[in-house]
């Protein structure tokens, strides 16, 4: 089998890791890949995966590439691609493909278009309103005590939520989307959501358009500074599973949310075949869904396949043809941790090119495995060429042993300005 990945971050280096130990591939390519990437080798041959230096945003030229080396299977890691319909075009042209289409990814795409969906088939989520207009949303924020959350219609990289604790905060963050454009088209409309309190966590559930399998636990860092302070991120570190739900806490938590979410894609004719992750708080009155995503969390992927024993090629073709209620899916009893390292000055601007030593030292390390996200080869060397640099990932018996050994890889690596979070997994072994 020949299998092209689409994306460039940490969750495709898992994807791409994690598929190439498949004796279902002979070949696999990745569009555009990063520098950890292109060292991955397969299992069946041992050949190298191939990087290929095409956006993973640019359909024509990926639709080129999939017809001229006949690629049978293709595996989308990133929301852009998704959202722009790379399903779609692949699937017309007669090509086989994993993740929803351009109407399924709507759910991720517009907040405003999963807010909707959610009330109206009554999924439990935050207390919200949409806004176009800035004094409008002003006085709703007004009536939160500006607690709430300020969101971004679209796709901003994960950064286009902004948590506020007050009126002045709410109304700088309304101002900053709707009238500074901070997230340029993104930011046209908004949802002002009621701030929720409560464990946030990660689900994520493969779906094939009538059954959904809940992965189990993890809890994502979204903030970019320990005690979640910070601005928010696309993600600085994760842990699986979580402590706050038992396994039949999680069951009843998957069933409010996803039967409801089945009969609601049912109802409007959507056929949902690739991965839903919602992030959900677990509040005093019940679980609520803050947002839907449309493919795996980054970094939840770097911990979910660290644990996953099935082979990852079976599971993602039953989603893709609707056989997914004959699989079980398998899980280590093991626990995982990532912990991102960041450029400085990340999630604002930062420098790339910087080299990275000690990668290799590392990787040695026993059940460690390094995950790049944003890296590039200059000559012999691997430099910084994004926000997240890496997701250093352990995995051990425990919870504790398995934080204990990724940061112990965390620090054996350097480049100029790393930063990373210091309390990842702190809460679940609090």
């Amino acid at each position: 089998m020949k299998v092209l990945v689409l994306g460039s971050g940490g969750r495709e280096h898992a994807l791409v890791w994690k598929l190439a130990q498949s004796p279902h591939i002979a070949q696999m390519w990745c569009a555009p890949g990063n520098a950890g990437i292109s060292e991955e080798r397969l299992a069946k041959n041992g050949s190298l995966v191939e990087c290929v230096n095409i956006s993973a945003e640019d359909l024509p030229k990926l639709l080129a590439f999939a017809q001229e080396k006949q690629i049978d299977f293709t595996v989308v890691g990133p929301d852009g691609s998704l959202a722009l319909g790379v399903v779609d075009l692949f699937q017309k042209n007669g090509l086989r493909i994993w993740g929803p289409t351009q109407k399924a990814a709507q759910f991720e795409a517009s907040k405003v278009y999963s807010q909707d969906f959610m009330e109206r088939h009554g999924i439990p989520t935050a207390r919200s309103e949409i806004f176009a207009d800035a004094a409008a949303a002003r006085n709703f924020a007004t009536t939160l005590d500006g607690r709430c959350a300020v969101k971004a219609d679209g796709l901003a990289l994960g950064k286009g939520v902004l948590i506020c604790q007050n009126v002045e905060e709410a109304n700088k963050a309304i101002d900053e989307i709707l009238i500074s454009k901070a997230f340029g088209n993104a930011g046209a409309r908004i949802v002002i959501q009621e701030f929720l309190e409560g464990m946030e966590i990660s689900l994520h559930a493969l779906c094939d358009g009538k059954t959904a399998k809940l992965f189990p636990t993890s809890q994502d860092h979204k903030r970019a500074l320990d005690g979640d302070l910070g601005l928010n991120t696309g993600g600085m570190g994760t842990y699986s599973p979580a402590p706050f739900l038992t396994d039949a806490e999680l069951a009843d938590v998957g069933a409010k949310i996803l039967n409801p979410w089945l009969k609601g894609c049912a109802a409007d004719g959507i056929d949902f075949r690739g991965l839903l992750y919602p992030g959900v708080m677990l509040t005093k009155d019940g679980p609520k869904v803050i947002e839907f995503n449309a493919r795996f969390g980054d970094p939840e992927t770097q911990v979910y396949l660290t644990r996953l024993e099935n082979d990852l090629v079976e599971l993602l073709s039953a989603s893709v043809d609707g056989t997914l209620g004959n699989m079980e899916l398998r899980w280590s009893r093991t626990a995982s941790v990532c912990v991102v390292m960041a450029s400085g000055g990340y999630p604002g601007s930062y420098a790339k090119g910087k080299p990275i030593s000690g990668l290799a030292e590392a990787g040695a390390l026993p059940n460690t495995k390094i995950f790049h996200a944003g890296t590039a080869k200059a000559g012999d060397q691997i430099v910084t060429n994004g926000g997240r640099v890496l997701g250093v990932t352990a995995w051990a018996e425990t919870l504790s042993s398995a934080r204990d050994a990724a940061y112990q890889a965390v620090e054996r690596i350097h480049f100029e300005g790393a930063h990373y979070r210091h309390d990842i997994a702190a809460k679940a072994l609090s």
